[in-house]
């Protein structure tokens, strides 16, 4: 016999779509935390949301590396991460409002057309595949550490150099997931770059 006929095609089993995972459960701590944080700004307690902005965004950096290392991954867990992340930096927007609204004033620019790449992304996404983009580049990920940057920065009122350059990353990150909206053919989760999205476009077409 050649070694064709002796060999088996093992299909390959996806995990089980479960709410029930670790990664998801960082997901919701990161949602109803975020409001948390709100309520120590409205509290007077900069230090505090720092403190609490820098745990909430180490569990955006966890949630995904523990998704992949227990095998947790499914297709609900990006759309989770995607709504965490949302409310987190819209809460963190509500937090600078409460206590830097004159540095807030003085960077509407930079922070108003950031927010409105990201709007672009998201109706460009939408109208195309119906659904909001959940791609978490690795542009995205430089983002998430330039924003760091950024927030403890204004927050401690050291510079608003930082946050400016993290909004120009932000620009520049929803750019990218516009091209890989216009690259897909079918909605997909956890594309790592618009190179990315090349190859898979062109093994859908073959």
């Amino acid at each position: 016999m050649s070694p064709t006929a002796n060999s088996e095609v093992v299909p390959v089993v996806s995990p089980p779509d479960r709410w029930a995972t670790l990664p998801n459960a960082l997901c919701v701590i990161r949602f109803f935390g975020s409001w948390v944080m709100v309520g120590l700004a409205v509290a007077g307690f900069p230090h505090w949301v720092v403190g609490m902005f820098l745990f909430l965004a180490a569990t955006d950096w966890m949630d995904g590396k523990i998704a992949v290392l227990l095998n947790q991954r499914s297709s609900i867990g990006p759309k989770i991460d995607t709504i965490a992340d949302v409310t987190l930096y819209a809460c963190l927007l509500l937090s600078l409002v409460y206590l830097r609204s004159e540095m807030l004033l003085q960077e509407f620019v930079w922070i108003g057309l950031a927010v409105l790449s990201y709007v672009g992304s998201c109706v460009f996404a939408l109208k195309k595949f119906g659904r909001f983009p959940s791609y978490h580049t690795r542009a995205a990920k430089t983002c998430w550490f330039l924003m760091i940057v950024g927030v403890i920065a204004l927050f401690l009122e050291w510079s608003t150099w930082p946050i400016r350059i993290a909004m120009i990353g932000v620009m520049l990150t929803n750019v990218e997931a516009m091209m890989i909206t216009a690259t897909l053919t079918q909605p997909q989760s956890d594309v790592r770059s618009l190179r990315q999205a090349r190859r898979k476009s062109n093994r859908a077409a073959s």
